[in-house]
């Protein structure tokens, strides 16, 4: 049963700044969201509350539980889950699976948390594997959902399936897509474009009575309103997210780098700084803040490990949202009737 505001639960000592960039971005999502949401930070007591005095956070509304250990970034998965007794990420695993948070979410070691949850909160029932989905932005918006982006470097047919019921809920949901439109990532268009594992895919897809299946899409799809899940390996789903993120830092470094050059466009840049901040809105993945791993029996979400204090902010008005509209509940419902109707 959920608490009166959603609770989320925040990995303190995941990622490269640690509780200062966490402290901040609590800070900012408390004040942006007063009576929203309630916070419980995990880590080392002493740093957290330092960093929480610094940014003037109550704690009325932030609470802190501490953990002794932290996991390092290049830490191996299957050794870092081992060791969750005693971990930041492990005892707030915990602390979701004994229902003392609704949500959890860090921006450590992306393996670890897969472990982790996986070990800690164990899947849906019915489903086969968990997807990590990200959103790219497509000139819509919200941006269009693509999963695997991580969690599952080889796949079989059926996983993809299931990774598009699941995207599908988190579209209709979240981002309010009342019909979501799945394309599966291939090298063309047409339906015998790709390789065995498209060619198997897609038949499979078509035959799903509750998705909505426009086909085979390409990478350049990815950032146009050609659909609103796209559906992938999580080796190529990696690889897209990581390029994407490269491309939206040298778009915007390229755009200051010539109005800077020019004194003409620094009086033009004036003008269009509004229309500039939106462009660079649109492209910063600190606007999305978290990626969820959807398919784990809980609410996990995943932030990048140079996340500073707007990426958290971000991630916790994403979590609320996830919570508030019981994205978990609907996926778990869609999956049983997927396993009924086959």
């Amino acid at each position: 049963m959920m608490a009166s505001v959603p609770r989320i639960g925040i990995d303190a000592m995941g990622g490269d700044h640690g509780p200062s960039a966490v402290a901040e971005g609590v800070a900012l999502a408390l004040r942006e969201m007063a009576g929203r949401v309630h916070v419980t930070l995990v880590g080392d007591r002493a740093e957290i509350e330092h960093e929480l005095r610094r940014h003037h956070v109550s704690p009325v509304s932030c609470a802190v539980v501490h953990a002794p250990e932290r996991i390092d970034m290049a830490e191996k998965a299957a050794a870092a889950a081992r060791k969750r007794e005693r971990t930041s990420l492990g005892v707030l695993t915990q602390l979701h699976k004994d229902g003392q948070v609704d949500a959890i979410f860090s921006a450590g070691n992306t393996g670890a948390v897969v472990a982790t949850a996986l070990l800690g909160l164990g899947r849906l029932e019915g489903v086969s594997r968990p997807a990590l989905a990200a959103f790219f932005p497509n000139g819509r918006g919200s941006g269009t959902v693509v999963l695997d982006v991580g969690a599952n470097a080889e796949v079989k047919p059926q996983y993809l399936v299931q990774f598009a019921h699941m995207g599908s809920c988190y579209a209709r949901y979240l981002l309010g897509r009342e019909n979501p439109r799945v394309g599966l990532l291939s090298i063309g268009e047409e339906d015998a474009k790709g390789n065995a594992l498209v060619l198997e895919t897609l038949p499979l897809l078509r035959s799903q009575a509750h998705l909505n299946v426009h086909g085979n899409v390409e990478g350049r799809d990815l950032f146009k309103d050609t659909c609103d899940v796209i559906v992938t390996d999580g080796f190529t789903g990696n690889v897209a997210l990581k390029t994407a993120e490269s491309a939206a830092t040298l778009l915007t470094g390229l755009v200051r780098q010539e109005i800077r050059r020019d004194p003409l466009a620094i009086f033009g840049a004036l003008f269009m700084r509004p229309a500039l901040q939106r462009l660079k809105r649109a492209v910063d993945w600190e606007e999305y803040g978290a990626a969820p791993l959807l398919g784990v029996n809980g609410v996990c979400f995943i932030g990048h490990g140079s996340s500073r204090g707007r990426a958290f902010r971000s991630a916790i008005r994403t979590l609320t949202t996830f919570v508030e509209q019981r994205v978990n509940e609907h996926i778990r419902e869609e999956i049983r009737a997927d396993h009924a109707a086959a």
